[in-house]
């Protein structure tokens, strides 16, 4: 038992080790040729400076390791066991009766703490980070005006409505969204204000409203009711809670967005209108992350501990690293599907690395135990 305890421990170590180089080493690569493509795009603004350029790779550089921490969990793993068979050091280990079960569930576990610190510590920051970094790049090295630009110009929002009945919502269309600074401007504006069982009650047109200390402020705008004259034009606050920045938020990418934050504004988005989509996939690949690393801990774990004298290593670890991409792969583009809506999220999101670590059990059955 303090054996097999102290070989635990020492593959541990091995593993971290292996692991913590190999996602440094691929997060620099990556951030390289990201700064690189950010110093092209910076060349038709000659009013960027190099480190503004350097400043937005660095802010995203948590946000590439978040990406790259799956395959470096594979290569990681692949480099340590490797090197652990080559030595004969896990060829001792199995002769002295520990099975390969034993020293692989606490590199396994390591693996999966790797993920939850990743999902739980780093995703917050590195939201942070991202969503500074992409202000900054709309700012210096974008021509676009922004996520609400890029939607047309136009707002659809669905939100609760008390002011009419206890379960009244009111449905807010604008036919041109202005933003400037913290002020966001609406033009043409129609509110439909229902109960709760989506009946109309009150129709309100207005040229122009402003989201303001969680209230529209409609500037004269006209209530118009069933079987009622139009009332005269008046100034008209509908409480909403909504702010400038949700609705930015809303049109952004869910990875600007932290882990525990996620719950409480995809209920917003639902609340409001908003397709929360992307951002429920999102939330269901970060609670997936640590399984896609503990996958990967035991497919580098079979593809890499034949014993050299065998031969074939070289063929073996290549399969390994296949393998492992694939997975990788397989895992972005189930992601990719889910965003358009042809696959359940929680099965887009999960499926992956589940089905992974069945084959990679599957292998390790083999390998082990004939």
């Amino acid at each position: 038992m303090t054996a097999a305890l102290t070989l635990s421990i020492y593959i541990v170590r091995q593993f971290a080790i292996a692991i913590s180089g190999m996602l440094l080493a691929l997060s620099g690569l990556v951030a390289m040729f990201d700064f690189i493509e950010l110093l092209r795009r910076s060349a038709s603004h000659p009013e960027v400076s190099f480190g503004q350029v350097a400043q937005i790779a660095a802010l995203r550089l948590p946000y590439v390791a978040m990406q790259i921490l799956p395959f470096a969990v594979l290569l990681g793993g692949i480099l340590c066991f490797w090197r652990l068979t080559r030595s004969s050091e896990l060829i001792v280990a199995r002769a002295a009766g520990i099975s390969a079960w034993e020293f692989l569930t606490a590199p396994t576990l390591c693996a999966l703490l790797f993920g939850v610190v990743a999902t739980a510590l780093v995703s917050p920051v590195s939201s942070v980070m991202l969503a500074r970094a992409e202000a900054m790049d709309n700012a210096y090295l974008s021509s676009g005006g922004g996520p609400l630009a890029l939607n047309g110009g136009q707002l659809w929002l669905r939100q609760a409505d008390r002011q009419t009945s206890p379960q009244g919502v009111a449905i807010i269309h604008a036919q041109q969204v202005e933003l400037h600074g913290k002020q966001l401007t609406a033009h043409q504006v129609s509110v439909f204000r229902l109960d709760g069982s989506d009946k109309l009650l009150t129709r309100i047109e207005s040229p122009q409203a402003r989201l303001v200390n969680g209230s529209w402020v409609l500037e004269n705008a006209r209530s118009l009711r069933p079987d009622q004259l139009p009332e005269a034009p008046r100034l008209i606050n509908l409480p909403t809670d909504l702010t400038v920045n949700r609705v930015q938020e809303s049109f952004a990418s869910p990875d600007t967005l932290s882990f525990w934050a996620l719950p409480g504004f995809i209920a917003l988005l639902d609340r409001s209108g908003f397709s929360s989509l992307r951002h429920r996939l999102h939330f269901q690949a970060l609670l997936a992350l640590p399984l896609l690393c503990a996958t990967m801990t035991l497919v580098s774990a079979g593809f890499s501990m034949r014993p050299a004298r065998r031969g074939g290593v070289a063929q073996m670890i290549g399969s390994g690293v296949a393998a492992g991409f694939a997975l990788f792969v397989v895992s972005k583009i189930a992601e990719e599907i889910g965003q358009s809506g042809a696959l359940p999220v929680v099965l887009a999101a999960w499926a992956p690395a589940a089905s992974g670590l069945m084959l990679a059990v599957a292998l390790l059955l083999h390998t082990e135990d004939g």
